[in-house]
C-alpha cells in the first residue's frame, strides 16, 4: 500500500477524461499482469450496465435477505471509523488518506469497507455514501457494487463469511509500516512489528510511551467477527423460514 502501484486512472475514467477503450487499447492483454488490468476495466463496465438494469442497488441489497441484517449503527464507532480513530491503524490510515487525499489505496478501501459493515455492524450503505461523498473517483455504480460485494449482499458477492483480519492484511500488504506511519504518526516509534497491532505492546506495558494519544481498538476482532457471522446466520435463517413458510 506505501508504493505507488496502480493506474491512478479512476478519477480519469469517472470523469471522462480518458475512455475505458482507450486504456484497453493502450495497455492490451501482452501479459497475464496486463490481462488483468483489463479484465478490473471491464469489470467497471459490468457494474455501470449492472446499476443500469437495476437501479435499486444504491438503496436495496440484490441478495434481498441481507436487508434484513440488524445492523447495530453505533453513532460513536461510525464517527471514529470516518475520522481514522478506531485503534487499527491499516483502517485509520486508509479513513486518514481519504479525508486528506479524497483518495485511497484499493487494498485499504476493501479493509476499511469490511472493517465497518462486518466488525462494527454498520449498515453498507452508510459506508458507500460517505466514500461517494469524499472519493475524487466517486462513481456510483462502482462505490455501490464494491460496497455490496464487501457486505456479501451484491451479485457475485464475496461470501458473508470472508471477513478480512486487517492486521494479517496490514503486515502483509505494508510489511515495514511505511504507509502506517505517513498516516498514523502516531505510531512511528513502534518497530515493523508492533506497528501493525499496538495494543499488543500496551499488553507488554509499553504502549503509551510508544503510541502517544492513539486510542485502543474500539472493537475486538475476534469478538466482532463471531458477532458479524451470528448476524448474517440470523437473517439467512429468517429468509429460509419465510421460503419455506410459503412454499
Amino acid at each position: 500500500m506505501a508504493i505507488a502501484g496502480t493506474s491512478n486512472l479512476s478519477a480519469d475514467l469517472k470523469f471522462g477524461t480518458i475512455s475505458p477503450r482507450t486504456v484497453v487499447d493502450a495497455v492490451g492483454d501482452g501479459s497475464a499482469g496486463r490481462a488483468a488490468f483489463v479484465r478490473q476495466v471491464a469489470w467497471r463496465d459490468w457494474y455501470a450496465h449492472l446499476l443500469a438494469e437495476i437501479p435499486t442497488l444504491t438503496t436495496h441489497a440484490m441478495r434481498s435477505r441481507y436487508d434484513d441484517i440488524e445492523w447495530r449503527n453505533d453513532p460513536t464507532e461510525i464517527v471514529a471509523w470516518k475520522d481514522g480513530n478506531t485503534g487499527i491503524p491499516v483502517i485509520d490510515a486508509g479513513m486518514r488518506q481519504l479525508l486528506a487525499t479524497g483518495w485511497m489505496h484499493n487494498r485499504a478501501r476493501l479493509l476499511c469497507g469490511s472493517f465497518l459493515v462486518k466488525n462494527l455492524l454498520v449498515d453498507w450503505r452508510i459506508g458507500e455514501r460517505h466514500f461517494r461523498h469524499l472519493l475524487v473517483d466517486g462513481d456510483v455504480p462502482q462505490n455501490v457494487g464494491n460496497w455490496q460485494w464487501v457486505a456479501g449482499a451484491g451479485p457475485d458477492a464475496a461470501a458473508y463469511n470472508r471477513i478480512f483480519n486487517p492486521v494479517i492484511q496490514s503486515r502483509r500488504f505494508d510489511p515495514e509500516g511505511i504507509y502506517l506511519r505517513r498516516w498514523v504518526p502516531e505510531l512511528a516509534g513502534l518497530d515493523d512489528e508492533a506497528i501493525h497491532a499496538p495494543w499488543e505492546t500496551a499488553a507488554a506495558g509499553l504502549f503509551a510511551p510508544a503510541t502517544g494519544d492513539y486510542p485502543p481498538p474500539i472493537v475486538d476482532l475476534a469478538e466482532s467477527r463471531t458477532r458479524a457471522l451470528a448476524a448474517y446466520a440470523a437473517a439467512n435463517d429468517r429468509a429460509n423460514a419465510a421460503t419455506r413458510g410459503g412454499s
